[in-house]
């Protein structure tokens, strides 16, 4: 009887050591996976990489760096990532060369369009706080700031005193003459020699055809009334002769037969 109830004296002590060393090991295991759930969480920070996308006359850049005619369209986006319990506040700014704290544009939105009208350069700088609970990330860091850069050209606007709307191929259309920069605002107007209206425009891409009632006009002189605005504030009122010359072919040869 006593070595049976010392065996089971014996039984009892190893069962409980058995399960203490299981609950240890247990407690370890659940603290070494505590302890490297916030070691992981702790390596893992929110980031930030704006871009920014313009639209052109000449079509979409990703650089507006260099002198770009007005207007032109800006798209600038955040683009945050792994934001986890964070709290973002975003800040864009977009100012002239030393104006950063007098902004033309300051809005808090993620991602931001602008259309550029005014000629100069422009700095646009997106400024994000991230916070959760005490812990605060600030985007840029102090003297890390990158703005993307956009450059308006100066206006510049010219008209042609004729043009041979004879189906060739070559100056059929009366329009602005080409390398014109940064117009804002355009209203073009042809009149005959009694003052009649002929044809009006409002685009400073597009032009007339020399047709009046679907048909094209007589070769003469007409007149053009063009008033336009620049990026820099510059007003145009063009007043000029526009010859129509539908005889006239691009070898500098005439065509017989045209009037």
């Amino acid at each position: 009887m006593k070595k049976s109830g010392y065996l089971h004296r014996k039984a009892l002590f190893l069962h409980k050591y058995w399960y203490m060393n299981k609950v240890i090991r247990l407690g370890f295991l659940c603290a070494s996976v505590f302890i490297a759930s916030v070691v992981e969480a702790q390596e893992v920070y929110p980031s930030v990489n704006p871009e920014a996308v313009y639209e052109t006359l000449e079509g979409e850049i990703d650089d507006a760096s260099s002198p770009q005619s007005a207007p032109v369209v800006g798209h600038f986006t955040s683009n945050v990532a792994d934001l986890g319990d964070y709290e973002v506040r975003y800040e864009w700014k977009i100012y002239a060369p030393g104006m950063e704290s007098a902004p033309l544009v300051h809005r808090f939105d993620a991602d931001i369009d602008y259309t550029f009208t005014q000629s100069g350069t422009f700095y646009v700088q997106l400024y994000a706080t991230f916070v959760a609970g005490r812990d605060t990330i600030q985007y840029p860091e102090e003297g890390e700031a990158n703005p993307f850069v956009v450059s308006i050209s100066e206006s510049k606007l010219e008209m042609p005193n004729a043009f041979s709307p004879n189906g060739d191929g070559y100056n059929d259309v009366y329009k602005a003459k080409e390398g014109y920069l940064s117009i804002v605002s355009f209203k073009a107007t042809i009149f005959n020699r009694w003052g009649q209206k002929i044809y009006s425009w409002n685009d400073v891409a597009g032009g007339w055809d020399g047709r009046f009632n679907g048909s094209v006009v007589k070769d003469g002189t007409y007149f053009v009334v063009v008033e336009a605005i620049g990026a820099d504030g510059r007003k145009y009122k063009i007043k000029r002769d526009v010859n129509v010359l539908t005889g006239f072919t691009k070898d500098g040869s005439t065509v017989s037969g045209q009037q």
